[in-house]
């Protein structure tokens, strides 16, 4: 068993998933600094593009987790974002599939994202990371096509757990920092999933013997909006959210004012998933409501989980 980025917040938690649960797992990284979990075994791959050499890592494995990517950037410092995404997200994904149908590897799982989704249905309005992520998915089902390999693609939408990375963290540190927070106003619905949730659906990927007919989106089962996530939040680190009303309208044109809008748009924004089909596809439901995963996100050292 592989997965790629195996340091990374996702890549590690479904490394220590599925360690327990008993799986062999090989840990995959760029860099030989990276830290991996516990009882995996760590191969170094460099950069990953369309030249990787994947075959050290891909030795005497039958499965593949592809968890590594190009994510959402937030200071860019690439002259053409898009290329940079498509580079690792697009031509390294292909390239991986390629040499593990090549090297016997059985089964596929794509970490993808919700993102894919947003890319389908307004191609125009989609960031860089969303298109490549959309393009990834056509590229590996081109592949898997050619060789046969069952590929499971899974859509999250944004992922928490102890040590999130990206707009929870940001909002969590806000909360457990008492600051007050203009968003008591704001109405809108998101699907969230807990990480330990995401692994769960891992491991029922890699039981799946036949590819479902398209990616799988998947959450808690809980959508919330964006004051009663903060409300529970705070609830869950012991430090009650202060929130104060200020109209969607007037937090998006701050958002444009102080380039933001993307974060903004998070914020104020709905987006939700229904997990009839990956439960159909899959026999998959999520282990643990949005409380318990925020009751577990926050209940060792609370102040560092938001950090």
């Amino acid at each position: 068993m592989l997965v790629t980025g195996a340091n990374g917040f996702a890549g590690a938690a479904i490394c220590r998933h599925l360690v327990r649960h008993g799986w062999q797992v090989r840990a995959c990284v760029r860099n030989a600094a990276a830290a991996v979990p516990e009882g995996v075994e760590k191969v170094v791959v460099g950069e990953i593009g369309e030249a990787t050499d994947w075959s050290a890592a891909l030795a005497g494995v039958d499965a593949v987790v592809h968890c590594a990517a190009r994510v959402h950037v937030l200071r860019e410092t690439a002259a053409d974002p898009l290329t940079a995404f498509r580079r690792v997200n697009v031509d390294g994904s292909r390239e991986l599939a390629v040499q593990a149908a090549a090297a016997g590897v059985r089964r596929f799982v794509f970490l993808s994202s919700i993102g894919a989704a947003v890319a389908e249905r307004q191609p125009a309005a989609a960031s860089p990371y969303q298109r490549s992520k959309l393009e990834a998915e056509a590229a590996l089902r081109e592949a898997a096509a050619r060789s046969g390999m069952v590929l499971v693609m899974l859509r999250p939408p944004l992922i928490y757990g102890p040590g999130a990375p990206g707009n929870f963290r940001r909002l969590a540190r806000l909360v457990a920092a008492g600051r007050p927070l203009p968003l008591a106003a704001i109405d809108n619905k998101r699907s969230l999933l807990f990480i330990g949730n995401l692994a769960g659906a891992v491991e029922a990927a890699l039981r799946c013997d036949t590819a479902p007919e398209g990616p799988l989106a998947l959450c808690d089962g809980e959508d919330l909006s964006t004051p009663e996530l903060a409300r529970r939040i705070g609830r869950a680190c012991g430090r009650p959210a202060r929130l104060f009303a200020v109209p969607a309208l007037l937090l998006k044109g701050a958002g444009r004012l102080f380039g933001r809008s993307a974060g903004v748009a998070a914020l104020t924004g709905s987006l939700t998933v229904d997990n009839g089909p990956i439960r159909k596809s899959l026999g998959w439901s999520p282990d643990f409501s949005v409380e318990e995963g925020l009751t577990m996100t926050f209940r060792d050292t609370p102040q560092d989980a938001a950090r």
